[in-house]
């Protein structure tokens, strides 16, 4: 006969609100069937799931709570530098409110495997799994980040998500129930150093466009197949991924200015940024 099974994890959270919103990581609520939220005080109370952005691992759920609620304070992660120092709280492996420190060791890192948006801070304060969701401080207790990650067969690389990231999935989640990105309808891939030589830039510079689909923001604006993006509103960009996320945290409907090498001349185009389709 089957047999049924209970299984059971645990993660972190950061309140967000004091009617009991609380922001913690994608895959520390996924597939759950109930949510238990425990308090500094020992209280416990349910938990329901607000949203859930599973392209950047964040969740909002709220805790049925009578009282009003502390809230976090929310820092500036953009002003992040390496070196100085990082605090992570959790609840590693159930050992509830545990505290580590360490320094935030590199920022804006991607190509992790973790997310499709991904802008980690990398930090060495220990991060365990159970820490998942759990506040990154910085000296002034202002939380700059979620804890989300770590290089299991390494020691001291764990990686956070930005709070001013997380922000904006977080004011969607609360007031949509989804995530709504910027969308331009291109297809895009980095430079080889054959491409880079033969438009006569570096490898580290822009992107190419490969496709432009049909009836997109892309295609009104006239951006063509073979067009090499170089940047956003004077900003330069570094790699594919670095123009999804400027897109994709555009606001929809916002004009912006492209910097377009086409035919070995530079160009600034006008595209009014859309909204991504859900498919």
């Amino acid at each position: 006969m089957p047999r049924q099974r209970r299984q059971t994890s645990l993660g972190s959270g950061v309140i967000i609100d004091k009617g009991g919103l609380i922001l913690t990581n994608n895959h520390v609520v996924k597939d759950a069937d109930e949510i238990s939220i425990k308090f500094a005080n020992k209280q416990e109370v349910k938990g329901k799931v607000v949203g859930t952005d599973p392209k950047t691992d964040l969740a909002v759920i709220r805790a049925s709570a009578k009282d009003d609620l502390p809230v976090a304070l929310l820092g500036n992660s953009d002003t992040l530098r390496v070196g100085e120092w990082a605090i992570a709280i959790g609840n590693p492996f159930g050992l509830d409110h545990t505290l580590t420190v360490g320094v935030i060791s590199a920022t804006g890192r991607s190509e992790v495997g973790i997310a499709a948006y991904e802008n980690f801070i990398q930090t060495d304060a220990s991060i365990n799994p159970g820490n998942s969701g759990g506040p990154l401080l910085n000296i002034r207790g202002e939380v700059v980040g979620i804890n989300t990650a770590i290089v299991a067969s390494g020691q001291g690389i764990g990686f956070a998500i930005p709070i001013n990231m997380a922000r904006k999935v977080m004011d969607d989640l609360v007031k949509r129930g989804k995530v709504t990105r910027g969308w331009l309808g291109v297809g895009i891939q980095p430079l080889t150093p054959e491409l880079a030589k033969s438009f006569g830039v570096t490898a580290e510079e822009g992107v190419l466009v490969n496709q432009v689909m049909p009836k997109s923001p892309a295609e009104s604006a006239g951006l063509k197949t073979g067009d090499l993006i170089l940047g956003v509103n004077g900003k330069p960009v570094k790699d594919p991924r670095h123009l999804q996320r400027i897109i994709a945290e555009t606001e929809i409907g916002q004009s912006i200015e492209l910097t377009v090498m086409r035919d070995k001349a530079r160009r600034t185009v006008k595209v009014q940024v859309g909204e991504m389709p859900a498919s």
